[in-house]
């Protein structure tokens, strides 16, 4: 499991596809600046993203927004940016997951 201090070390920034911030507000009521923050707000939970890594390696975040609501993000690495693909509400599974871990 990749850590998350070592990947936030190395970034210098988000990398937005429109697509996907326009999914994020409109299908999911998250804000680029709420999914921005879940990745700087401890506690988070990182893991693999084995079944969506074919072309790329993804990664899945689990943490909170400073308001404390709970997101999960998929995301990738690119040039040292994140680049969010999807972000939205934790399902009752992984708040259960986070919870739990915190």
């Amino acid at each position: 499991m990749p850590d998350i201090a070592t990947i936030l070390a190395q970034i210098v920034g988000f990398d937005w596809d429109e697509h996907n911030t326009n999914k994020n507000v409109l299908g999911h009521d998250v804000s680029q600046a709420e999914a921005e923050e879940i990745f700087f707000h401890a506690p988070v939970l990182l893991f693999d993203d084995v079944k969506h890594s074919d072309a790329e390696q993804r990664l899945l975040l689990h943490g909170s927004t400073n308001a404390g609501r709970r997101l999960t993000a998929a995301f990738t690495i690119r040039a040292n940016r994140i680049r969010p693909i999807s972000v939205r509400p934790m399902s009752r599974k992984e708040r259960r997951v986070y919870e739990k871990a915190r």
